[in-house]
């Protein structure tokens, strides 16, 4: 992704056909029309960040050849994945989430807290997240909760997920990585 972001940042390219985003700082999916002209912002994770009359977007990895680019694989699980296998897979979809305006996945951030997959009666399981934002008034927490409920969704195993959104704790640099903290020049 950061290659892509190399080559194509500040780039505006026509859409090739119809895409779901998720706007910013709003949180909310809307469609995008084929022929639309959108920006390329910035790429992280496995989302791309574009403007569209002047509004910011993101769009998924999986969806790039709506850009005219090779999409990125959606993560797949064996039909029989047992719970700790979705559970990895949930972490994993969670450290391809950034908050659109700082460069360290939220993992890292310290910003989730845990999941827990719950088997409904149904058969059906369901994920819950928990986590924070930098700071209660941050205007990228719906934004930060659709990206990782689209993302942890591309499992067909899992039914839905809830992203808990909660400030106890409240979040503090001493919960980021230390990668996350050199990243970011915060030593």
């Amino acid at each position: 992704m950061e290659q892509l972001e190399s080559l194509y940042k500040g780039q505006e390219m026509p859409l090739q056909r119809d895409v779901s985003a998720i706007s910013i700082p709003f949180g909310k999916s809307v469609t995008l029309t084929e022929d639309s002209v959108v920006g390329v912002m910035q790429a992280k994770g496995s989302t791309v960040s574009v403007t569209f009359e002047g509004r910011l977007y993101l769009i998924e990895g999986s969806d790039l050849d709506a850009l005219g680019l090779e999409p990125l694989p959606r993560p797949t699980l064996p039909e029989d994945a047992d719970d700790a296998t979705l559970e990895q897979f949930v972490w994993d979809q969670l450290r391809t989430c950034f908050d659109p305006e700082i460069p360290v996945n939220i993992v890292d951030l310290g910003l989730v807290y845990g999941c827990r997959i719950e088997h409904l009666l149904s058969g059906e399981r369901v994920v819950t997240v928990r986590m924070t934002l930098t700071a209660p008034g941050c205007g990228m927490g719906d934004v930060i909760a659709e990206d990782a409920r689209r993302k942890i969704l591309g499992a067909a195993q899992i039914s839905r997920v809830h992203i808990d959104i909660v400030f106890d704790p409240p979040w503090s640099r001493e919960m980021m990585t230390e990668e996350a903290r050199l990243e970011l020049g915060l030593f």
